[in-house]
């Protein structure tokens, strides 16, 4: 049954980014509308058909949506511009898309259209009180676009001379230095690699990307411990997984064909184990979309066998618990628990690690993780009966401020259990955004290693600079000193993705000049430097012709699969260019006599592009014949041969203390999540369906008992405080939910939280934003 709640007077209240021309940092919703019921236990089924026909149907049509649909994911197809789940190897379906795969290419291919005449009408301030949704709704853009400097409107321009613009603002700097070049996960291989080739001859390392604020404390992580920076896994591991960890991730909401291999490995009987503070409906129950029994007759398969809802961040007092019990397990039974030969073969450290272990006291680990001993012996247990462990993780574990200290507690217990090097066993970090591990592999990085440069430099006569470059957090900190003055991004929607949003637009708004390549609109392009340059490219979904012939781009999923991507509808405007002719063109009107290389050339034919990297890059020696082989090819993956590229030559077991999570009497711990009903910053409706949420956004998630403990009740609207060092940030207008979530705990949606996310509350070593640990406090609203 519906609750709906209490009606709430509209507002238009929002903060403002700057008084002075009335443009608007946010427009918060109307929390009237909101319902709530009770959250579902199962996904998949009728519900996503349903969804995915609507959302095709309402933005393409019927037969444009049907031949966009079809060529998702095909070997002859283009890959799903939204996450980086791989696709079969073999045999695939005529549908083999889920749900927000669906959404996404509705979102891309759809028929509206944002015009000259669009930017006419609305000015930059009406469009600030517009909501986040209603911008990406108005349709693709179709011409470049100029905000002069004081002007409210943007007005057209033509291609040429926005190039023109561009490189007279860059060769204008006193240090190349003072330009910020960031990539979104959205780029392909060729793109990124024209990119930071381009980035690298302009003089400057300063490439921050997506990955700096989701998977970077996974990289850094890994590189640590095993050598090599991504997850050693196949989907076919899935298949002869004895055991299955997910940790602080929800697949039913971002990687929604993950169900799949999970449903398939549970069937073949796989123990499944989930960790993460709130119950979600994709790792309860599954009902496969495209199975007539499941749809018609099932009931859908239950996927977890044992549901471990840890506190926010209890994740290494968890993990530390269940590798004590397998050390004591090993102590009553020597040679049964541990893989003692892999162990002394392929691992160093482990006499620190497991005194470490042994040191570390029960009321230590209980407390910390909010969990039982008896729960976490029984995790324990399935670990120690499985000798094919494969551990997933996302962001509910890269952004902590231990972040990277709780990815190795996860490569320790694998290495305890010698899960790596072998069918069915490893790590799996299930990327977000479709490239994002392409763009790092195509050289997208701020702290390149000198072997890279060393090949980049010989490949084109130059000598790359070598000085380390910015990454996301310390470019928003240059631009808002005024040390960076040109900002230009290779899509994304930079304001709405990183943390701190008032500073950020603070940082964004002292640049000489932002420039953004885009498909749609977003806030990104209202909260502006002095100017600021729209330009339109190319979806994926869309044919690219350049003057060779028709193009087709690649792209790196999550396991490590290059594969090609050819688009077959055509493109939005006949104005629009390709990520990559953009680039090239800028590139060639920037440095001019400064540099040696066929910048035209190479936008004339993506072959010649691919060429280079197969001289650049390791694992693309053969890239143009390997990547025409029907799904692409397997990038090499030292783990998987257990060649470890470490300090010792070996895995590293690591140590680290159970953190300290004290919150303050009256506050709470925050995590930010997406609703189902979104991709990253790109909001597809106001519905998150699998957890009863409806008509709304601005919501935040609370155990019953705190509500009432705290004097506040259900669909009351309060506003939230974050604390940090003294520091104090706002956000106003958030519904209270009761939600199966522990004590002390709270949850709100990205990006609309991201206000509270202060910028120097980063993961060690890693610098990415601690957006799953924010200390709040919550206020009525008056």
């Amino acid at each position: 049954m519906s609750k709906h709640m209490g009606a709430i007077p509209p507002s238009n209240n929002s903060l403002p980014a700057d008084p002075s021309d009335g443009i608007e940092l946010e427009s918060i919703e109307d929390p009237s509308q909101l319902s709530v019921n009770a959250p579902s236990t199962v996904a998949g089924g009728f519900a996503a058909i349903l969804s995915s026909l609507e959302h095709a149907w309402q933005e393409m049509g019927v037969l444009r949506g049907a031949k966009a649909l079809m060529g998702l994911n095909q070997k002859d197809g283009f890959d799903c511009p939204s996450c980086a789940w791989p696709d079969p190897d073999g045999h695939r379906t005529r549908t083999e898309f889920c749900e927000n795969g669906a959404k996404a290419v509705a979102d891309e291919a759809t028929t509206l259209r944002v015009t000259p005449d669009f930017f006419g009408k609305w000015s930059l301030s009406e469009l600030s009180r517009k909501s986040d949704f209603w911008l990406g709704k108005q349709g693709r853009l179709t011409h470049p676009m100029l905000r002069k400097q004081g002007h409210t409107h943007y007005e057209a321009i033509e291609w040429d001379d926005a190039f023109k613009l561009i490189a007279n603002e860059l060769n204008a700097l006193k240090s190349s230095h003072e330009a910020a070049f960031y990539t979104s996960g959205r780029a392909s291989n060729e793109a990124a690699f024209l990119y930071q080739l381009f980035v690298r001859q302009f003089g400057t390392n300063n490439l921050p990307d997506c990955s700096n604020m989701c998977h970077e404390s996974s990289g850094t992580a890994l590189n640590e411990s095993l050598g090599f920076g991504k997850g050693s896994v196949t989907l076919d591991d899935f298949d002869l997984a004895q055991a299955i960890f997910i940790i602080g991730q929800n697949p039913g909401t971002n990687h929604p064909r993950m169900l799949t291999a999970l449903q398939q490995a549970k069937k073949k009987g796989c123990k499944i184990v989930t960790i993460n503070p709130l119950p979600e409906a994709g790792t309860i129950s599954f009902k496969h979309p495209q199975n007539p029994y499941d749809l018609i007759w099932g009931s859908g398969t239950e996927l977890t066998d044992l549901f471990i809802q840890v506190r926010i961040n209890g994740d290494v007092a968890l993990l530390k618990g269940i590798m004590k019990e397998m050390l004591q397990a090993e102590q009553r039974q020597p040679g049964t628990v541990l893989n003692r030969k892999f162990i002394k073969a392929h691992t160093a450290n482990y006499e620190n690690f497991a005194n470490a272990i042994e040191q570390a006291s029960w009321d230590e680990i209980v407390s910390g993780s909010g969990i039982t001993r008896e729960k976490i012996r029984a995790a324990a247990e399935i670990a120690i009966n499985s000798e094919r462990i494969i551990c997933c993780w996302a962001m509910g574990l890269t952004q902590h401020p231990n972040a990277v200290a709780t990815i190795q507690e996860v490569v320790n217990m694998l290495l305890l259990r010698g899960s790596l090097g072998k069918p069915g066993a490893g790590i799996c970090p299930v990327r977000g955004h479709s490239n994002v591990q392409g763009d790092r592999t195509m050289g997208i990085w701020e702290r390149p290693h000198p072997e890279f440069l060393d090949r980049l430099g010989k490949e084109f006569s130059f000598e790359p600079p070598r000085e380390p470059g910015l990454d996301t957090v310390e470019s928003i900190k240059a631009m808002h000193e005024g040390k960076v003055s040109i900002f230009f991004a290779l899509g994304g929607n930079f304001l709405s993705a990183t943390p701190d949003t008032v500073f950020t637009a603070k940082a964004l708004r002292r640049c000489r000049l932002t420039v953004q390549i885009s498909t749609k609109l977003n806030r990104g392009h209202l909260i502006t430097g002095e100017q600021a340059l729209i330009l339109p490219c190319l979806g994926r979904t869309e044919v690219d012709v350049q003057a060779s012939g028709a193009q087709f781009v690649t792209t790196e999923n999550s396991m490590g699969v290059v594969q090609g991507s050819r688009g077959s509808l055509a493109p939005a405007s006949k104005h629009l260019l390709s990520e990559t002719a953009i680039i090239a063109r800028l590139a060639h009107a920037t440095l001019q006599g400064r540099s040696q290389v066929d910048w035209l050339g190479l936008a004339s034919d993506y072959e010649r592009i691919r060429e280079h990297i197969s001289r650049v890059i390791p694992g693309f020696e053969n890239f143009k014949a390997s990547v025409r082989q029907p799904g692409g090819f397997y990038l090499p993956n030292p783990v998987k041969e257990l060649i470890f590229k470490t300090d010792t030559g070996k895995a590293n077991f690591k140590v680290h203390p159970i953190p300290r999570n004290e919150i303050p009497a009256g506050q709470f711990l925050m995590m930010t999540i997406r609703s189902h009903d979104q991709f990253n910053t790109t909001i597809y409706g106001l519905h998150d369906r699998y957890r009863g949420i409806h008509n709304g956004r601005r919501v935040i998630l609370l155990n019953a008992i705190d509500i009432q403990e705290a004097g506040l009740a259900a669909g009351q609207v309060v506003d939230l405080t974050s604390h940090f060092a003294g520091e104090e940030r706002l956000a106003r207008k958030f519904v209270i939910v009761p939600y199966d979530i522990p004590r002390r705990c709270a949850a709100t949606y990205f990006p609309e939280a991201n206000l509270l996310v202060p910028i120097g509350s980063v993961a060690e070593k890693s610098n990415t934003p601690t957006s799953k640990y924010v200390i709040i406090s919550i206020q009525k609203h008056t």
